[in-house]
């Protein structure tokens, strides 16, 4: 795929979806990126319960 091709499918996206949200919950990129890591195993409301834990002691 090159990069033509890449930057219509994000413009797409973008068009589609402007604001995308999700149901894992986080306060700083960080916090977003260790919750995605856990959700490829888990569900999202799993890992809801399982950061509101981590997070305070992380």
């Amino acid at each position: 795929m090159n990069k033509a091709k890449r930057l219509e499918i994000l413009t797409r996206l973008r068009e589609n979806n402007p604001h995308p949200t999700t149901e894992l919950n986080f306060s700083s990129p960080f916090e977003l990126l260790i919750a995605v890591l856990l959700s490829a195993q888990a569900t999202d409301v799993s890992v809801n319960k399982a950061t509101a834990k981590l997070y305070p002691v992380a």
